[in-house]
């Protein structure tokens, strides 16, 4: 039990001295380098999930730019908000679709009514999901069925749309966010994880199909996030800001980085906790 501990607390520091390190360092989302990389002509990008604190910060960067974005979100009133927050910060463009993105049989009519709308698209951004609740779901297949679906299996269908469409026209960017629970099942939420995993696998498949084809196809691995769906748990030293980690997510997709840990301490964190022998990890509590 103390070995556990020990190896656990050990974890637990390092962790916390990565992130207080990365903190000091961070660049900002507008560097030279990063604003060299504009298209001379205005991206069109479609975002799906858009009223997520992630995926508004990363929008502020594309209205930064002048791009035309495309929004698909849920909640028609919020969307709304997002929309005309990004006009006025300098889109040239902000159209928008109401849909909850597991009703996978509208996906192809959105993604046509997107590409229409900006009149073709260069970047789509998936960032929508849910923190799945690990106690309920052990209770009920069901809803674990429905996590997968929110989680997983309604990326898939995007991802399979978007793929299809890019590898026609032989260029594009399909940018998804996953997370470090993907990359181990932890018993304090496997269920979340395990969507996360397959979200991960699906797009290092789709990145080897499209490798010839001109189409980049990028894994965000966020780490824990101070962002309305983690309101209700204990903010830590491991937590980053939701504007940072947008910020990441944009330049990730501008610099066609195709897997990227943010903040890029949990790249360190996940490598120790994967090499963690089972017989050890399955008796930590975290």
């Amino acid at each position: 039990m103390k070995k556990t501990t020990l190896i656990a607390g050990a974890i637990s520091a390092l962790a916390a001295a990565l992130a207080f390190i990365a903190k000091s360092k961070q660049k900002p989302a507008a560097s030279e380098a990063v604003r060299a990389a504009r298209y001379r002509q205005p991206r069109r990008v479609l975002i799906a999930g858009a009223t997520s604190a992630i995926a508004q910060e990363a929008a502020k960067e594309f209205a930064a730019d002048g791009d035309k974005l495309f929004l698909i979100a849920r909640n028609a009133e919020k969307l709304q908000v997002v929309a005309d927050d990004l006009r006025v910060r300098g889109a040239a463009q902000v159209e928008t679709a109401v849909l909850d993105l597991t009703d996978t049989d509208r996906h192809a009519a959105t993604l046509d009514q997107a590409a229409e709308a900006l009149d073709g698209l260069d970047i789509a951004l998936i960032a929508h999901g849910t923190l799945s609740d690990q106690a309920a779901c052990q209770q009920s297949y069901a809803l674990t069925e429905q996590e997968m679906r929110t989680n997983f299996l309604s990326v898939v269908s995007l991802v399979t749309l978007l793929a299809n469409r890019f590898e026609a026209e032989r260029r594009g960017t399909i940018a998804v966010i996953s997370s470090v629970a993907g990359d181990r099942g932890r018993k304090s939420n496997y269920v979340y994880g395990a969507a996360k995993a397959g979200v991960t696998a699906f797009l290092s498949g789709v990145r080897g199909r499209l490798a010839d084809a001109g189409v980049t196809v990028i894994t965000i691995k966020p780490g824990m996030v101070d962002t309305p769906m983690t309101a209700h748990l204990e903010k830590g030293a491991l937590f980053a800001s939701a504007e940072s980690v947008g910020q990441g997510v944009y330049r990730a997709i501008i610099t066609g980085r195709e897997v990227v840990y943010l903040p890029r301490f949990w790249w360190v964190i996940m490598t120790v906790i994967r090499h963690v022998p089972e017989f050890i990890f399955k008796k930590l509590n975290f």
